[in-house]
């Protein structure tokens, strides 16, 4: 017999908003975080607006003490503070200084799509070829290395479980909270901190930008530049922060009396291998709908059971693709159709994070009985017109909402997929 995954905390740093309340009103308002970057303007790039978390640079003066201010970058910043505040939502206080007690059954999976560009191209590259390799100091390793972010957070909350972070393009942030739920299931764990972060970076975007992926219609109208499912669609928007779950054990969470948001139901991981369509940059429909049902029976629920779709959903030419998949993989059309919504539309594609991000709405949704808008998609593509009455333009209050399944696809033609429940005793 499996062990019972739930939620019992949770942390966001968000483009639009920083913890759990702002966030809340944010995704039910509809608050856009996409704002004008200068710097992307300095430098030439086509797409000059992107998703950042406001106000950083007070938030972590109010998280870290002096000598972590020195070695956190924004990467690992964002995670810490997401982690921290699921801790301390979850009901635990945190760690003092100098107690060397180790919480043995707590983990962290938190990965990242990239990661530390910023250090690395501000920091280290700069002063190695100036020759100044003996200046780096000795946190450069830490702040660039992908496992620094959890291993960082571990050292914070004294986690003394598995420490470690994947990386899987977009897929990220939804392949953690898979894997901690696995940990847990089998009884390896009581509690996993999971999710994703990312940094902002023009060396992270750049990249993103050459490739003619990322919009450069809405340079002056930022709030508007971010439109999946929308005809007018042009690019995604990059964006940045960080979102984490504290995954636990179902008995360990009513020994302790703890606050249960949700219940993660399950879920699947895969590749579809570049054939069949796929590529390093596009998914091959056949891994995606096979993600689906396979997460849909590792649930041991039913297609019709679905109340609404989280989509991946990036305002890019696989969106209306995407959406076909859905209908195809639950095996319910367009009078049928769950809703579907997009986080993107508000806070741009976060990458690495945007799973850990997208997952708290998720869970915020059912816990609190609404559905966010799609901002931006009042024109929505012709290929799926049919499907519009399922897309939210507006909140919806929603009692009746039990059940919504999350999905993350990624670069590498890698998908992931959750399903959370809402929790009822």
């Amino acid at each position: 017999m499996k062990n019972k995954v739930v939620i019992t905390g949770m942390g966001v740093v968000a483009p639009n908003a920083h913890g759990l309340d702002n966030f809340e009103n944010a995704l039910r308002e509809g608050r856009s975080g996409i704002r004008f970057i200068p710097r992307l303007k300095e430098l030439k790039f086509s797409c000059q607006v992107g998703g950042v978390p406001q106000d950083f640079e007070n938030t972590r003066e109010q998280y870290f003490n002096e000598e972590q201010l020195l070695f956190i970058n924004d990467n690992i910043g964002y995670a810490s503070v997401a982690a921290i505040d699921a801790w301390i939502d979850a009901g635990f206080e945190l760690p003092e200084l100098g107690d060397d007690r180790v919480d043995w059954d707590t983990g962290v999976i938190v990965g990242s799509g990239i990661g530390g560009m910023d250090t690395i191209a501000e920091k280290i590259v700069p002063m190695i070829n100036d020759g100044k390799v003996r200046r780096l100091g000795s946190s450069v390793v830490e702040q660039v290395m992908n496992s620094g972010t959890s291993a960082c957070i571990a050292g914070m909350l004294a986690t003394g479980n598995q420490v470690t972070s994947n990386s899987s393009a977009c897929s990220t942030g939804t392949e953690a909270i898979f894997d901690g739920m696995l940990r847990i299931r089998m009884g390896l764990a009581k509690r996993i901190l999971a999710g994703g972060t990312e940094g902002p970076s023009p060396y992270i975007w750049g990249g993103f930008d050459s490739m003619r992926v990322l919009s450069r219609k809405f340079n002056d109208h930022p709030e508007a530049a971010s439109r999946p499912m929308s005809a007018t669609a042009s690019g995604f928007i990059p964006g940045s922060g960080a979102g984490v779950l504290m995954l636990e054990d179902l008995e360990s969470a009513r020994q302790r009396g703890a606050r249960i948001y949700a219940e993660v139901l399950g879920g699947a991981v895969n590749c579809g291998g570049h054939r069949g369509g796929g590529t390093m940059t596009a998914p091959n429909p056949e891994g995606v709908q096979r993600c689906i049902r396979s997460a849909i029976s590792d649930a041991d629920i039913t297609p019709r059971q679905i109340d609404a779709i989280s989509g991946h959903l990036t305002a890019t030419f696989a969106d209306p693709g995407e959406v076909k998949n859905w209908s195809q993989a639950l095996e319910r059309g367009p009078e049928d159709f769950p809703y579907i919504n997009a986080t993107k539309s508000m806070v741009g594609h976060c990458l690495g994070a945007a799973g850990g991000i997208e997952s708290v709405g998720v869970v915020l949704q059912l816990y609190k009985e609404f559905l966010h808008p799609s901002v931006n998609c009042e024109d929505v593509h012709p290929e799926i017109a049919s499907f519009a009455d399922k897309i939210p333009q507006e909140m919806i209050e929603y009692p009746e909402l039990k059940i919504i399944i999350k999905a993350g696809f990624g670069f590498g033609d890698v998908n992931s997929c959750l399903i959370f429940k809402k929790w009822e005793e």
